[in-house]
């Protein structure tokens, strides 16, 4: 069974995913109203994405590019198809 994350820790993610773009902003959103708990893995993949400007986060959630080197692992890979997919 996946380790979920706690509120406070959740909430201070949240919070780290305000970004400057208002598509990026609406992807983000959707993914917190389809998951309102998150595991660690999915914790870990956001934080990932997070450290990325603005416009590099853009491309990967339009699938303009895919993750390479540090990014590159299950946890981004997770999020990442979680984020891209519409609900």
């Amino acid at each position: 069974m996946e380790t979920l994350i706690g509120e406070r820790e959740l909430s201070t993610l949240r919070w780290r995913c305000r970004r400057g773009l208002l598509e990026n902003d609406l992807f983000i959103e959707r993914f917190f109203q389809a998951n309102e708990n998150l595991s660690q893995a999915q914790a870990d993949g956001l934080t990932a994405l997070m450290d990325l400007s603005d416009n590099d986060l853009l491309d990967l959630l339009l699938a303009r590019k895919e993750p390479q080197g540090e990014l590159d692992c299950s946890s981004v890979r997770l999020v990442l198809s979680q984020l891209r997919t519409p609900k």
